[in-house]
């Protein structure tokens, strides 16, 4: 994937392929042989997909920050470094029939489902013609089978256990998926959500993404030990870990755990390890800088996501022209959803008496 010397992260810009880290990717596929058996399935179309999915998602990221830096926003929640543990998750599902619950950090995940990159846009910029009418930034569509999440990081987890309930009270064989960052697995609600979810066998997978930070305080400050291998078992739940910067990886063990959900063994939980290459937000990035040492960024740096699947693809006879052409089409399908945006806010503000709508539920 070109570089994006202005916006991306500067460990990107430089970015050479360490070969330990592409022979890792590859041996992590084959550790598990039921996730190996997943990933031999995959045809070459369904790599290619998942390839662009994570272009877009970062091409997503990278238009954002350039609205930040030239004043069309204010500020953007980004998922820099960890599209895989949002792509993988969501290539893996039923994408016509299960539903997922993002952070704003997996705002990538919008687009996988179905919504317009235009929407996702347009949801930033406040237009009437968004899926959430102007009204809120965070991005979803319930049409798409994406719910909106909210600011309240962990307060979602409830409610993916209550769509999860629901379906299998009437028996749909649907399943929900609902990301969780490693801070607000702290919070009472998340708590809450999961005992509730493991009590009641729910189809529900929770992906705890540890991205080593919560907003500006340190895993090792707020947590012991410091990972969470130890936490399915401790609400008696299904789990297991994927690789959060190796997208085959996240695909396969969400797909098996799909799979344990729809056969109604209850809820899985699946920890992502990866790495937020930026700040909580666009306006603290020096900040994150100087709150995490330069080595760790360097560390995650090497593993860019994108760069290691790239890599890989090529190490198993993909021509790497077949690369180029996705990301060509992605890059014009993003530069197109853009314009499309940029023109809604100049035909589409909301009108005001719209602030009263949707306020109440009755």
């Amino acid at each position: 994937m070109k570089r994006y010397p202005a916006f991306d992260p500067p460990e990107y810009v430089s970015w050479r392929p360490d070969p330990v880290l592409v022979a890792r990717f590859a041996e992590t596929l084959h550790a598990d042989t039921e996730r190996w058996v997943v990933v031999e399935a995959l045809d070459e179309a369904a790599l290619l997909e998942l390839y662009a999915g994570l272009v877009r998602t970062r091409l997503q990221d990278i238009t954002l920050k350039r609205w930040v830096r030239t004043g069309v926003i204010s500020k953007a929640w980004l998922g820099t470094g960890e599209e895989a543990t949002t792509v993988g998750p969501v290539h893996a599902l039923d994408r016509g029939r299960d539903i997922v619950v993002p952070m704003i950090r997996n705002a990538g995940a919008c687009a996988e489902m179905g919504m317009s990159v235009a929407d996702n846009f347009r949801t930033y910029l406040g237009t009437s013609d968004a899926p959430s009418g102007g009204r809120d930034l965070h991005a979803g569509s319930l049409r798409h089978r994406v719910l909106q999440p909210i600011s309240h990081v962990g307060d979602v987890v409830p409610v993916t256990a209550g769509i999860a309930l629901a379906s299998r009270l009437r028996g749909a064989g649907r399943v929900a998926v609902t990301w969780i960052g490693d801070g607000s697995t702290k919070t009472g609600t998340a708590h809450e959500g999961l005992n509730f979810a493991a009590v009641q066998k729910v189809p529900a997978i929770f992906v705890i993404q540890n991205n080593q930070v919560a907003l500006g305080t340190r895993l090792a400050q707020y947590h012991v030990p410091e990972e969470f291998g130890g936490l399915p078992a401790a609400y008696g739940m299904a789990g297991t870990g994927f690789d959060g910067n190796n997208v085959l990886d996240a695909y396969a063990a969400t797909r098996l755990a799909a799979e344990r959900c729809r056969a109604g063994d209850g809820p899985v939980m699946l920890v992502a390890n990866t790495f937020r290459m930026g700040g909580h937000a666009t306006h603290d990035e020096r900040e994150a800088r100087a709150i995490l040492p330069p080595e760790l960024f360097a560390e995650w740096g090497n593993k860019d996501p994108i760069g290691l699947y790239e890599e890989h693809l090529k190490g198993t006879g993909l021509a790497a022209a077949a690369l180029e052409e996705v990301e060509a089409r992605v890059e014009a399908e993003v530069a197109t959803a853009e314009q499309e945006a940029l023109h809604s806010r100049e035909t589409s503000a909301p009108s005001p008496e719209s602030a009263t709508r949707g306020v109440y539920a009755s």
